[in-house]
């Protein structure tokens, strides 16, 4: 994807201000990326759950009642690590999995799947998926040229979804900017600073400005010690 192209899909989401806009994001972007399914659920650490999806009803009722969270590879994977993960690096060879798969599928849900776990404050968890039913190959393809702009979107999504509920992170430390957490984020992805400036649409000296910010504001030594303190806090996705 360019540049403009996944600052477009940011800019959706940087424009949302109620619960439905953000339904309606969800939608345009999962358009806009090429894909069938674009799905956020978070819980908070009341239980409270949210959700800005696009799966049918039919399999959202199926997937409640059946309790199929408790068994779920992806959900179970995703509480127990911070890194994005490819559905395919999962098993799903207990009898339990392969019936979730099958009836997915019966509801249009691919095989393919990349999901992203996200952390907040007060045991807030969630989780940003992108969905297709297509070959390995082009998932492959999908997922290796999109990886980066998946991030910034998850992290932005993320924390709309935390602002609309009142629950955005207020301490002095933990109040990064949207572009300085948008450069941390794309350096804990691998991206270089000269690639995290291309994505970002701004220049190198700009980039420094905003990671020096972050890290200041993080209490951070250098920039791998603020990127590790943003994970940790739940600022940004790594």
């Amino acid at each position: 994807m360019n540049t403009t192209a996944g600052y477009d899909i940011v800019q959706t989401v940087l424009q949302v201000d109620s619960v439905a806009a953000l339904h309606d994001g969800i939608v345009r972007i999962r358009d806009m990326l090429g894909v069938q399914h674009l799905v956020y659920h978070s819980v908070n650490g009341s239980g409270g759950q949210t959700a800005s999806l696009t799966y049918c009803e039919g399999w959202v009722d199926r997937y409640v009642t059946s309790d199929y969270h408790r068994i779920d590879p992806v959900v179970l994977a995703c509480h127990r690590r911070v890194a994005p993960l490819c559905w395919t690096t999962l098993e799903w060879d207990g009898r339990r999995e392969r019936t979730l798969l099958g009836e997915a599928a019966d509801f249009d849900i691919g095989a393919r799947g990349y999901s992203i776990p996200l952390r907040g404050p007060g045991g807030h968890f969630a989780i940003l998926t992108v969905n297709d039913s297509c070959s390995t190959a082009q998932w492959q393809s999908f997922t290796a040229e999109h990886a980066a702009t998946l991030m910034l979107l998850a992290h932005h999504i993320n924390h709309a979804s935390l602002e609309l509920a009142g629950a955005a992170q207020t301490e002095e430390a933990c109040r990064l900017s949207p572009r300085e957490a948008d450069a941390l984020t794309l350096l804990a992805t691998g991206c270089s600073r000269a690639q995290a400036a291309d994505r970002l649409a701004i220049s190198e000296h700009t980039l420094r400005v905003y990671i020096e910010g972050a890290r200041h504001k993080l209490g951070a030594s250098n920039t791998l010690h603020a990127v590790v303190c943003a994970v940790k806090q739940g600022l940004i996705a790594p």
